[in-house]
Parts: C-alpha cells; structure tokens; sequence
C-alpha cells in the first residue's frame, strides 16, 4: 500500500550498486535481523544471510562464516547497514564467481527474488514471453497498434511504460482481475494516469499471486528489464499452470489410489503436480528414472522423448531415441511437439541448457493440449466425498495471497499445509508487529522433528493472545494438524489486526489511540454523507451493500476523480451488482489500495472482506499528504472523527466479524 521509502546511504560507491527498491528490501531485511538479538555482529552475519537471495542460496553457513573471517577478523564489531551492505555485496560476488551465474535458480519462478543486483535477463525468456504476449493479446483492440512485438529489440520494455499491456496480460492469465473500466487507455496518457495504470497492475498482479515486493511503478516507467521481465513471467506461469488442479482438471485424480492420496495431491503447488503427472505418463514409457526439476533432469532430452511418444505416438520418429547428441535429440523432440500442435515456449538450446523457466513453461502447454488422462475414471467418485466449501476456498486464497504479499522468506501454495510448522506464522507476526516474536526460540525450517512444529506453533498461539485476538480452544497443535476452521480464524484476526495497526500508526489522525470496527464504519459514512450521497452502510454485513453503490460513492467522496459514473450500473441485477463490484475493486487498486478480496465478497456481503476493503480505502485516504487530500473537506473535519477514538482494545464484536 505505501510508496517508495528514501533510504539514505552516505557512501556514493553504495548508492551507485543499488535501486531504491533494493535498498528498501535490504534495509527491511537488515532491521529484522537486528531486532532478532537487539544487535547484529560481524559474528551473527554468516547465518543471519542464510535467508538472503544469491548468498543464502549458493553459499553454505561454514562457507558465509569463512570468507567474511578472512575480511573482517573482528567477529564482535557491531554492523551497521551500510557495512552490511559491503559485506552483502562481497559475498554476492564470491557467490556468483562459484556458481558461474547470477544465483542457482535466479530465474526460478514465484520463490525467486524478481530482481538481482547483477540486473541480468535471459534473451531465450524474453523472446519466448514477447512470442505469448503476441499470441495472446494480438487481438486486443487498444495494443494492436503496438503488436505483433519483434522478440529481438526491446520494443517490449518501452511498450509496457504505460501500464496496459501488463493489465492485459493479467486478465489473460486470471480473466476478470482487472474491470478494464479502470484501465487508462488514451493514446497520450499523462504521468498521474501511467502511474495508476502501474498501481493497478501491481496490487492486481499481487490478487493473483504473484511476488512484488521489489517492484514500484517508478521501475515499470523507468522500463527496467529485469523487474519488467520477472513480473511477466509470473503472470505467464499462473496461466500456463491454472489446469493443474482438481477443481478444473478432475481428471488428475487418475494419479492418486485413494481418497487420502487425492487430499494430498490437492495441496500441492501447481509445479509439483505437473511433475507428478509428467512421471505418471513417463511410468508407461521404458523411461525408469525420476523427473524431479525442470532444469538438470530434462537437459538430456530423453525424458521429453519418451513423454511425447505416450502422449502423441502417431508423431513419433524412432530416430529421435537413437540420437547421441543431447542437442539434436531436443530438436527432434520440438519437431515432436509441433506435429503435436505445441506451441513452443523454448529451443533445443534452451532445453540442453536446463532453462527451468522455459522448460516448465513448455510442459505445462503440453499438459494443456494434451494430458492423456482418462475422461471416464473411478476415482473422480472421491471427489464427491471431499468437502467443497467455495468460502473457505476463497478465504484460503485472499490470506494465502495477502502472506506472499509480504515477502516472507518462502512463498506458500496452500496456507492449510504450509503454515503447519509454524515459521511462516511467525515471520508473519513479526512482518505486522516488528520485534514480537521471539526469534531464540522458534525453529527454522526444515523441521523433521513434530514437537519443534508445537513448540513454533504454541508461540503464535501465545502471540495471538497476548494481541487480544479470541482464541478460545485453540492450541499450537491444532495448527500443526492443519485445521482449516482455527487456521482461518487465525488468519482473518490477524490480517485484520495489521490493519488496524496501520491505521493505528498514522499518529496525525488517529494520536496514537487504538481503532476499532466502529471507527471505520463511522469514517466511512461520514465521507460520503459529507460528499452530498444519502447512501451509508448499518454495519459491514449490510445487505444493502451488495449492489456496490455505497463503495462507488466512498471512493468518489475519497478520490472524485476516481469513478466514472456513466459507466455504473443501477445494481438492481446478479449481473449488475458483479459488474460494480469488479469495478470497485479495480478502482481500489489503481488508487493503491493492497486488497485481495473477490467481486462475490462484495456481492454476497462477506463482511470480514467489507471491512477490510473498507478500512483499505480509509487507510489510503490518512496517508495522503494534507495538501493532496482530494477532497472538498477541511483537514479538521477529516480528522475529528478519529479524535473521537476510544482507548478500547479492538473487539470482533463491535461488528461481529469473529469466526462463528
């Protein structure tokens, strides 16, 4: 939700090795190690780092510990950032210089950073994402002046300074994220409209999972390639990998035995599953080893061969086995899959040098096009025995997004599996309320021991309660056994608590006090009664705020700008009140509004994701500058309500938001 943070560094030598947005994520990174001892040492820094991309990944503790003895003997030294910093550039370095490149799995999609200092791009990537955008969007009437983009220049970083080729690709990869009612599309857009065309994309990119959390809209206008090319290549993964579940491809209980196999097929991420299916069809070949990655398991081809002959035998060729050279086997095995009516995501080259991107972007159209599942299974009766609660699945989503939203140390794929040893919970609290969480006695993964898990667990319990939240007959365990119903009620107090913390820390309007339910709720009226509407809101489960009227209105009383009201429906139909909704929360988002609720949250009044999106707008609204307030209003009249705030602890029963 917040802008760009100045972080001032003295030394210039510094200044010049890193972007804003680098220092920014250091710095945050830095502060967390620090807050873990009270001080950071030249001593702490060789595991501390474990957590850093590039160091962390390629180096080991013993190796960290080693090379910083051999620079700095003095392990007692208190660090401050900017010698952090020289460390952190010294051990980037000594990484890469071992590796022989920029980070083991640099590009690796979600769970890599999407950015390196080294400021690298893969021309293979960017060719192959320029070839589905073009494919994709060419009959998109506002880019086709712009398409079909040449794959060899860099037409592809001036085009997406405007915002809406990346809004595009979005609703290509989620259709419907973005209402493109929202979108800016003149054909000269000035600065204000570019930049929330680039606030939109980015708090839409973050509703459909992507990692964002070192990109500004100021990079996108700067056209900076690797963050451009890294938030591409998100989007483009989650829509070559949206099959890979039960809900949308059922036929992929054919890999499991059992009711209690498929519970665990549906908890695994999308990359894990397109694995587990490759190495179903590779058991029917004379293929016997394991594909693990799509990187050094595939580079021989071989796999890729065999796999292609059980799916499309009539487009086999007998040669392409016999073949010695990896390089023309992958040839042979693209020739393959062009018979098949593949698209390719990658070239033999690509595919010998292990390119984990292309590769799972190559395998995943395959799965598209052909999965060689049974239509007619046995085993699509288990399905029925699962439970299908849509509001607990949807619930799951908008916290599963909201967590990766943060930039812990590892992206989850399922917040009722991921969340079970505890660590990530923790890194969460401690992201909400710095210094918190008492880091000597958790327990980093990976875990193997159960009673470690309890021991993480019990301390987010007691965190909860020690933050007020209602924990009535909930225990560490109970996280640990994944249970859905306390998980979430977790989750919901906790989201809710961060915030009411951030609107708590904008000390100007609120002095400090606690906020409360009622506070948003009467903020909220009061803005657009004062705009001249007679449309308020009883409470956030209000039935009447399915039809969106009333968030139109708030977020016109907020920004008058904002919506455009010939294109608001009356919200009398299903149809009409959906179509409001999205439009809301696009002009959420493109003001700069981080929400991850659904147009249904709005239309069936879920009043858990009512207030969230309520306390958001109000959020954005305190923290613009006085003088850039777009309001009517006097600066006193905004802030008299919250000078009204009482010392009361927040209670879920001012709105009965609690879990029931």
């Amino acid at each position: 939700m917040a802008g760009y943070v100045g972080i001032l560094v003295s030394d210039p030598s510094l200044q010049n090795q890193f972007t804003q947005v680098e220092l920014r994520s250091l710095k945050n990174q830095f502060m967390s190690m620090r807050r873990e001892s009270g001080k950071l040492t030249v001593g702490d820094l060789a595991s501390r780092m474990s957590r850093l991309k590039v160091v962390g990944e390629n180096l080991s503790e013993q190796e960290r510990a080693d090379f910083i003895a051999d620079l700095f003997p003095s392990f007692n030294d208190e660090v401050d950032f900017e010698f952090f910093l020289k460390v952190y550039l010294k051990l980037h370095a000594h990484a890469s210089s071992r590796t022989g490149s920029p980070a083991k799995n640099s590009s690796a999609f979600l769970k890599a950073a999407t950015t390196t200092l080294l400021h690298t791009i893969s021309e293979s990537e960017k060719a192959s994402y320029v070839a589905h955008i073009n494919n994709y969007l060419a009959q998109d009437g506002f880019l086709s002046k712009y398409l079909p983009i040449e794959p060899s220049s860099n037409d592809l970083f001036e085009i997406v300074k405007d915002g809406v080729l990346l809004c595009k690709l979005i609703n290509v990869a989620v259709p419907g994220t973005i209402d493109e009612r929202a979108i800016n599309t003149k054909r000269l857009l000035n600065p204000w409209e570019r930049n929330e065309n680039h606030t939109l994309c980015l708090n839409s990119a973050k509703a459909i999972g992507c990692t964002v959390v070192n990109i500004g809209t100021q990079d996108f206008i700067e056209g900076r390639r690797h963050l451009v090319l890294g938030l591409i290549s998100q989007i483009i993964k989650i829509q070559l990998l949206a099959d890979l579940n039960l809900k949308k491809t059922p036929q992929l209980v054919e890999l499991v035995d059992d009711s209690k196999d498929v519970e665990e097929l549906m908890s695994l991420p999308p990359e894990k599953i397109l694995l587990r299916w490759m190495n179903f069809q590779l058991k029917k070949s004379p293929y016997k080893k394991i594909v693990s990655n799509f990187s050094t398991d595939v580079k021989d081809a071989e796999a890729y061969a065999h796999l292609l002959n059980v799916l499309a035998p009539e487009h086999s060729n007998p040669s392409t086995l016999a073949v010695k050279d990896p390089f023309q086997r992958a040839k042979s095995v693209l020739e393959h899959a062009d018979r098949m009516g593949c698209k390719r995501y990658l070239t033999a080259k690509d595919i010998v040098d292990g390119s984990p991107n292309l590769n799972l972007a190559f395998v995943a159209h395959i799965f598209q096009h052909r999965n060689g599942l049974s239509t007619e299974t046995k085993q699509i009766s288990f399905l029925e025995t699962l439970s299908d609660d849509a509001h607990v699945s949807r619930e799951e989503r908008v916290f599963r997004f909201w967590i990766n939203s943060l930039g812990n140390s590892t992206y989850i794929d399922n917040v009722f599996e991921d969340l079970r040893n505890g660590w990530i919970l923790l890194e969460t609290l401690d992201k909400v309320s710095p210094g918190i969480v008492n880091w000597k006695i958790a327990n980093k993964p990976p875990i193997k021991l159960p009673f470690k898990k309890v021991e993480n667990c019990n301390q987010v319990v007691k965190i909860g309660k020690q933050i007020k939240f209602s924990l009535v007959n909930i225990a560490g365990n109970d996280i640990v056994q994944g249970n859905k119903k306390l998980i979430l009620a977790y989750l919901w107090q906790l989201m809710r608590y961060n915030i009411l913390q951030l609107l708590k820390n904008l000390r100007f309007h609120s002095h400090g006090k606690e906020i409360t339910d009622v506070d948003i709720l009467r903020w909220a009226n009061t803005k657009v009664s004062n705009s001249g509407s007679q449309s308020r809101m009883d409470s956030f489960k209000d039935k009447s705020l399915s039809d969106g009227i009333f968030f139109l209105e708030l977020l016109s009383a907020v920004q008058p700008r904002s919506v455009n009201w010939s294109l608001v429906t009356k919200g009398v139909t299903d149809e009409q009140k959906k179509m409001n909704a999205t439009y809301i929360i696009s002009i959420a988002r493109k003001l700069g509004c981080s929400i991850f609720l659904l147009p249904e949250d709005i239309t069936e009044v879920n009043q858990k994701m009512i207030l969230t999106l309520t306390a958001s707008i109000m959020y954005w609204f305190l923290k613009q500058p006085v003088e850039e307030k777009p309001s009517a209003t006097s600066d006193s009249e905004n802030g008299s309500h919250l000078e009204t705030i009482s010392n009361s602890t927040t209670d879920d029963s001012t709105s009965e938001s609690s879990v029931e």
